[in-house]
């Protein structure tokens, strides 16, 4: 092979690692390009949203199954380190990962009779999860504060470092969001990724094939259970405060849509699902107006004209025309 090719062929086998690190590039070098404290929590909303929607798309994506209830994941998390650190005077570090277990063992509790359901009645029963879950936050209001929310959690710090800042928000938020993307593209491309994406192909072929369909549709729950609760405890920890509306119905329904629009069984679209529905308000205006209507309307445009998700369609599109170009090419 020539030299360029070697270049072509090195750059195809180790893409993912240069896009990670590319990435990790631009997200350390960002706050120095942009020190706008609005446009700093703007990309820091995008990292809490990010990992929720990682975890979101191995089990939509990959499993091959739905759920409109992982706001409610996202709201225990929050609020469990708001209960623990606030009511019970736990460190904020430990309280976050003690409220990630409990929230698996939920997950756990509620995936194994409600998995044995598929398509439209697992939708619904994930829905009523969430239903109950903001319900019980929005009333219990000696221990949640009930509509009025619940205030005065504390910021994580390391040491002497006490991260309260937009820039210092950043680099903590980004570096679990970069952990949970490495996490998961390991995950998809190891044996049981592999077991997931033929779960999501024929549930029936891949059981006669070895695969262990019901427990890892399970595991693959519990997960992102885990990684909504993660997300939750850190936006509790960033800003201090939460509220039982952040955690809504409609939460859980934009987490699909950012699942669908990136790409579904994308990881790197997970990410760029997260940011677009994310930064869709700054964009336009009348958004704030008509917010469902325009998210339904992507969701149904996307489903429509690439099914794969912006981020996955784009890229078989360019990979058809320069499939063409080479072959018309070659020809001339």
């Amino acid at each position: 092979m020539t030299g360029r090719q070697n270049l072509l062929y090195f750059l195809s086998l180790h893409r993912t690692g240069l896009f990670a690190t590319l990435m990790a590039a631009a997200l350390i070098l960002f706050p120095y390009i942009e020190d706008n404290p609005y446009t700093l929590g703007l990309t820091n909303l995008i990292a809490i949203n990010a990992i929720i929607v990682l975890g979101l798309n191995l089990f939509i994506g990959y499993a091959g199954q739905i759920s409109l209830g992982h706001a409610a994941f996202f709201g225990l998390g929050a609020y469990g380190s708001a209960i623990a650190t606030v009511t019970f005077g736990l460190p904020p570090w430990p309280s976050m990962f003690l409220v990630a277990a409990l929230v698996g063992l939920v997950a756990l509790a509620v995936g194994i009779p409600v998995l044995r359901l598929s398509g439209h009645y697992l939708a619904m029963a994930t829905l009523g999860l969430n239903y109950v879950v903001h319900t019980v936050l929005l009333q219990w209001d000696e221990v949640t504060g009930g509509p009025s929310g619940f205030a005065g959690i504390p910021s994580l710090s390391v040491a002497d470092v006490v991260f309260d800042d937009p820039v210092s928000l950043h680099y903590l938020l980004w570096g679990f969001t970069m952990v949970c993307l490495l996490l998961c593209l390991n995950l998809v491309r190891s044996g049981v990724g592999r077991g997931l994406a033929a779960l999501a192909g024929d549930e029936t072929a891949a059981a006669s094939l070895g695969v262990d369909t019901r427990s890892a549709k399970v595991k693959v729950f519990v997960l992102s259970a885990v990684l909504a609760s993660l997300a939750g405890s850190l936006f509790a920890h960033c800003y201090s405060y939460v509220s039982p509306d952040t955690f809504g119905i409609f939460t859980s329904t934009d987490m699909v849509i950012m699942v669908v629009v990136g790409g579904m069984g994308s990881i790197w679209g997970s990410v760029f699902g997260a940011a677009f529905l994310t930064l869709l308000p700054e964009w336009m205006e009348i958004f704030d107006t008509y917010k469902d209507f325009v998210h339904g309307g992507i969701l149904v445009l996307v489903l429509m004209f690439l099914p794969q998700g912006l981020i996955t369609g784009l890229t078989d599109m360019i990979r058809v025309r320069m499939a063409l170009w080479r072959r018309d090419h070659a020809a001339a």
